[in-house]
């Protein structure tokens, strides 16, 4: 039919639906909502004062929330979504549309869907810190909602690549997904300060450079903390980075193509995957 919107359209509309209607989103959009509003107004009661903090502060407390949840959630939910067992995965891959067509179509809703319950809780909070604190420091909270954009891409894709190889076996998948999860956000930041600590000052130096280009997590921590903070608040494989690409607008330039390259490989992998799986 004339005008009608093609298969990667109507899998991209019908997985919004589901995932905007499933349990686990609404779930995940409360719980980002009621921590982002918390660390808002806890800040300066943590460090002895009173009142709501400013967006520069909220953003640079948000961080590491962000890191561990964004991407736990976007690999569970993403995993939950595209690994179907395997009667219904017969079913949908034996429609006369391209799998591509269905697995793109199906992550870009995850998409929309993960990225609109993220905006639910940062425009909550956004919303308070306006009206007690002023807009000041508005850039850097901006930055820090667009490296969560980035981070729920990254792993939906990475989401997507595990579940094109176990199609049929979710649970398996799920296992993965956890495994993905914990190495890239937590074991790789210790094992990469654990070498470099080894190593002499040069080698240390770019082992730590490679950890942040390396690993999406730390490459969109990075660069939210250079927009917020400046390099002030930077650790020491951030600093070697800095220094490496002497100044930060070269590290946001290596930055934004570690993360280009984390967004566009997986998903052409996943796709190659499923193109060859067997259902």
């Amino acid at each position: 039919m004339r005008g009608s919107p093609g298969p990667f359209l109507l899998c991209a509309r019908q997985e919004l639906l589901l995932a905007v209607r499933s349990r686990w989103t609404q779930i995940f959009a409360v719980v980002f909502a009621v921590l982002a509003l918390a660390v808002a107004s806890s800040g300066y009661v943590l460090s002895g004062g009173h009142g709501v903090q400013d967006f520069a502060r909220t953003a640079a407390s948000l961080v590491e929330l962000v890191l561990l949840l964004v991407p736990l959630t976007a690999l569970l939910i993403g995993v939950l979504s595209l690994a179907p067992e395997r009667g219904a995965a017969e079913l949908l891959f034996s429609q006369p549309v391209s799998r591509r067509a269905i697995l793109f179509g199906k992550v870009t809703g995850l998409f929309g869907a993960l990225a609109a319950a993220q905006a639910v809780g940062f425009g909550a909070a956004g919303l308070v810190i306006f009206s007690r604190a002023g807009g000041s420091g508005l850039g850097g909270f901006t930055l820090l909602i667009l490296g969560s954009f980035i981070l729920t891409a990254v792993f939906l894709v990475l989401a997507a690549l595990v579940s094109s190889g176990t199609v049929g076996r979710r649970t398996r998948a799920l296992a993965i997904a956890l495994v993905v999860w914990f190495g890239a956000v937590v074991l790789f930041d210790v094992a990469a300060l654990g070498v470099a600590s080894l190593l002499p000052s040069g080698p240390a130096s770019r082992v730590l450079i490679v950890s942040v280009l390396v690993n999406p997590a730390d490459a969109v921590r990075t660069g939210a903390l250079l927009g917020i903070e400046g390099s002030g608040a930077f650790g020491a494989a951030s600093l070697a980075l800095l220094r490496f690409t002497h100044g930060a607008a070269g590290t946001g330039i290596l930055l934004a193509l570690s993360l280009l390259v984390w967004m566009v490989a997986p998903a052409l992998l996943a796709a190659r995957r499923l193109d060859k799986a067997d259902l």
